[in-house]
């Protein structure tokens, strides 16, 4: 009933990603939900790095299916909607794009969403702790806005590789660093359409 809702979430999903290839699945696509709604039935929210998933990432490898990951939106998206919100008629028309207040959390239960660079970190630990698991990035690795991060990921995870989906007006904004790292990492960088 919900997204990792109880400890052996991991092993039925793996089960089922087993009986999906079986007839004819090529990947997992991973949506945002996790890390930013998806609860346990404990009330807790399902971090990005859950270890509970372990178990998922592990038969991706063992299948060879690329795991398509989201897990951040535009970063505008975790700021407060006010004037210098650069997304602003953008969230108003979507308000379950909007991901404030964040705040770090003492405890996995409280209200609000994690910070934007949480859920990067927890994204950067799980495809480091599967090296075996190729995962793809969606959205330029869910932080177009900071090619200079994404690139380190890209370099010390050699299991990783980014999609260009939906994120060409961030790219289109730092024209000579977007040249640089699509050069830089052409082998991992492939094109994703999101419409």
């Amino acid at each position: 009933d919900g997204f990792a809702s109880d400890d052996r979430f991991g092993e039925r999903e793996a089960a089922r990603l087993r009986d999906s290839a079986r007839i004819g699945a090529r990947g997992l696509k991973v949506w945002k939900l996790l890390g930013l709604r998806a609860r346990d039935r404990a009330g807790r929210l399902v971090a990005v790095d859950d270890p509970r998933l372990d178990p998922l990432w592990a038969m991706a490898s063992e299948l060879k299916l690329p795991v398509l990951i989201h897990v951040g939106d535009p970063i505008a998206f975790f700021e407060p909607l006010d004037r210098f919100n650069e997304r602003y008629e953008e969230l108003t028309e979507h308000p379950d794009w909007h991901f404030w207040p964040t705040r770090p959390r003492a405890r996995p239960d409280e209200p609000g969403f994690p910070p934007f660079d949480e859920l990067m970190e927890g994204l950067w630990r799980v495809v480091q702790r599967h090296p075996g698991t190729t995962f793809i990035g969606a959205h330029v690795g869910c932080a177009a806005e900071d090619l200079r991060w994404v690139s380190s990921m890209l370099d010390a995870c050699p299991n990783y590789a980014v999609d260009l989906a939906a994120r060409l007006g961030e790219l289109g904004r730092q024209p000579y660093s977007t040249r640089d790292f699509l050069v830089r990492h052409q082998d991992r960088v492939v094109f994703g359409s999101d419409g």
